[in-house]
């Protein structure tokens, strides 16, 4: 039987996407057994995945300290696995991967300055684009697979496995239909947009449509949310009451949402891979060609400023270029609420037929 370990840290969107590794190596190996290493905050997105046998859960903080880091390469190396895929590929995971002693380690090739150890016995190299509408960061994970072990039919779609419990929960009984998340704040200031944008934005919501929202933030985001929730005309169809403040509690209730409009982030690959309607606004400085699973124009839509105002990103020099990637508002402020629902309003009038006011 194969041991097999996924090593992905960082933030939510990333651990969703890599568990396609783990369902795929699951068809190339039926009876192998899967472990995933990630930051506990993440793991919400894994949980009951009868691909993935056991979740290794890390605090981000600790692991940053060397003897913790130490410890856990020692732990890896005991456990004796067979095959260590690594999307994450930066320090810790390629520490782990080089002492781990697996036959396949398995990870991509990053420009390296000052380190060139034999990390993996098998790099590979990033895609340039997005070749499927799984888009590339998937693409990316599946050639991880593929490049190694033979895959004839792979599997694109990250997928969250809901309990039965899970999916008939009844957290918006007595909420009025239908009911939109709005992720009102994305996971950094860098993916969030200007807060009277969003609000805009919410106030031709609640007066178009008969419907409920929902803000959907992180448990430190709370004041800059209410900061929000203060510049919307009609509060009435705002309910603040319901909230979900974990990543699990979040995919249960977006379950019982009906679609979600968001800053680019975790959120949005959770919905799509509970196949709700989304709309994505994407901050500027992203690299939508990486993360714009599954768009296809109606059920999953976008926007990102390169598209309506592609001159914008030439027309910068050097110096320009550097402040905006230390201040993305600079740019985020070219993204006006007017250019935002000229996309908006069709999706919505798709997806919100015969709830108009």
């Amino acid at each position: 039987m194969k041991k097999i370990l996924v090593i992905q840290n960082k933030r939510i969107g990333d651990v969703l996407l890599s568990s396609v590794i783990a369902n795929n190596i699951k068809t190339v190996f039926p009876d192998s057994e899967v472990h995933f290493f990630a930051y506990d905050y993440t793991t919400g997105v894994l949980e009951n995945n009868p691909n993935i046998d056991h979740i290794i859960r890390v605090k981000e903080k600790e692991l940053k300290k060397i003897n913790i880091l130490i410890e856990t390469i020692d732990g890896i190396r005991r456990a004796g696995y067979d095959i260590i895929f690594d999307p994450y590929a930066k320090f810790q995971s390629r520490m782990m991967c080089l002492f781990s002693k697996a036959e396949y380690r398995i990870g991509f090739k990053r420009a390296e300055k000052k380190l060139r150890l034999p990390f993996y016995t098998h790099p590979i190299n990033f895609k340039k684009k997005a070749t499927l509408i799984c888009g590339r960061a998937i693409e990316d994970r599946i050639h991880l697979v593929e490049s190694v072990f033979e895959l004839p039919t792979p599997d694109t779609v990250p997928k969250i496995f809901l309990t039965s419990e899970e999916q008939n929960s009844a957290v918006l009984n007595g909420i009025e239909k239908p009911v939109i998340m709005l992720g009102v704040l994305g996971s950094t200031p860098q993916k969030s947009m200007p807060y009277e944008y969003i609000a805009e934005l919410i106030n031709y919501i609640t007066a178009t449509y008969r419907a409920t929202l929902l803000f959907n933030y992180a448990p430190h985001q709370k004041t800059e949310a209410q900061k929000i929730y203060e510049l919307c005309d009609d509060k009435a169809q705002i309910n603040l009451d319901v909230y979900a403040d974990s990543i699990r509690d979040f995919a249960v209730l977006m379950n019982q949402c009906d679609l979600l409009v968001s800053n680019e982030g975790g959120s949005v690959h959770i919905t799509k891979a509970l196949d709700k309607p989304t709309f994505t606004i994407y901050s500027p400085y992203i690299d939508k060609d990486a993360w714009n699973s599954f768009e296809d124009g109606k059920f999953h839509e976008s926007i990102h400023l390169l598209e309506e105002q592609p001159d914008l990103y030439t027309s910068f020099s050097r110096e320009e270029t550097k402040k905006i990637e230390e201040n993305p508002e600079l740019l985020y402020r070219k993204l006006t609420p007017e250019l935002i629902l000229g996309k908006l309003i069709p999706f919505l009038q798709h997806h919100l037929k015969g709830f108009e006011k």
